[in-house]
């Protein structure tokens, strides 16, 4: 599974009863005490997802509950998705991850040569000297040379966005529909807004327990827009830890570390590291986490007041996917992933 670790046994039954069980047990009290009004968690186990569960509300006003199809702002978990397809790309040879994305373009994306030295790899492991959005008057600055270090961007990935689209002539979405989300089976899916989600979708509450504004994506954005399920978003993983759908050579690529991360910043457009994490790293379109002879996949998103996380061990092949409409749900979720992967999930510390 694209990477060298020796396969543990999987879970035993027992203790993924356990897991659940805790679960269960736990999650409520840490949703009452984060202020969570509600959480959707699917749990991977053997590469398939064995538990789909539905907490507290989607709407507080209406009081109506969280379940399996209840739909979410996936934030940034719209980026490891959004990965996918363009390695797909690269599998059937139209995306090269090494060559100037300047060369797909029919002219410069921004007027700065350096430019020039930007690729997919860049991109999706976020060293292209992006800020992470651009300013108000639309300018888009490069801050350092591409490839020099790790400063977290949703511009390199609209960059990159911008390519895919030109490479397949149609818009992202549709593009990401056809390879993706219909071979997945990812049936409640999209990065603009379908009609169906009006009556699924959650409401997100900020600190103080006030609604947020629902968003509704016309236009995808690779990096934000993705709306989702958390049974579709572990199907998502579920074809990952597996391997469908990439060859084995991609899928190795995307698990292996491609740069050590600062551990006091995540947007560094502005400081050089003084240090670099010796357990967490960037991949393609994921972070990794390394220690105890393991290797773990990780992402979360942050939309304000939609918080999401997903962590997978590909040795094992089990994993966990989050989804909350609560602003301070990041707070309480590191106890929740330890649990469901038996593991100490350190992106918690480097998120703070």
């Amino acid at each position: 599974m694209g990477n060298s670790l020796s396969d543990p046994k999987v879970p035993s039954v027992r203790s993924t009863r356990d897991v659940i069980s805790r679960l269960e047990n736990e999650v409520p009290c840490l949703m009452k005490q984060g202020g969570v009004p509600g959480m959707s968690i699917a749990l991977i186990r053997d590469g398939k997802t064995i538990w789909l569960h539905g907490f507290g509300v989607k709407d507080k006003k209406t009081g109506e509950p969280v379940r399996t199809d209840t739909v979410f702002e996936a934030a940034s978990l719209s980026k490891p998705v959004f990965t996918y397809g363009v390695l797909k790309l690269v599998d059937q040879g139209k995306l090269d991850l090494d060559t100037p994305l300047s060369s797909y373009l029919p002219k410069p994306y921004v007027p700065d040569e350096r430019v020039g030295k930007i690729t997919a790899r860049l991109v999706l492991s976020h060293r292209t000297g992006f800020p992470n959005w651009r300013g108000d008057d639309g300018s888009l600055p490069i801050y350092f040379s591409p490839g020099e270090r790790f400063s977290y961007s949703g511009e390199g990935y609209i960059y990159l966005q911008r390519v895919v689209e030109q490479i397949t002539g149609k818009p992202l979405d549709v593009y990401m529909d056809e390879v993706v989300f219909k071979p997945l089976g990812m049936t409640n899916s999209s990065y603009v807004w379908r009609p169906s989600f009006d009556s699924l979708t959650a409401t997100g509450y900020d600190s103080k327990g006030a609604p947020g504004e629902l968003e509704k994506p016309k236009e995808a954005g690779a990096a934000s827009s993705l709306n989702t399920t958390a049974r579709d978003y572990a199907l998502f993983v579920d074809a990952v830890l597996n391997g469908k759908g990439l060859s084995s050579s991609v899928l190795r690529q995307m698990e292996t570390p491609e740069i050590a991360l600062d551990p006091t910043c995540r947007i560094c457009v502005k400081q050089e590291p003084k240090e670099l994490s010796k357990t967490l790293f960037w991949g393609l379109g994921w972070g990794i986490q390394r220690g105890n002879n393991s290797l773990m996949l990780w992402h979360w998103g942050d939309n304000g007041v939609f918080k999401a996380f997903v962590m997978a061990d590909p040795a094992r092949k089990s994993g966990i996917v989050i989804f909350a409409n609560g602003q301070d749900a990041l707070n309480v979720a590191k106890s929740i992933i330890d649990t469901a992967i038996d593991t100490d999930s350190q992106a918690f510390a480097w998120l703070k």
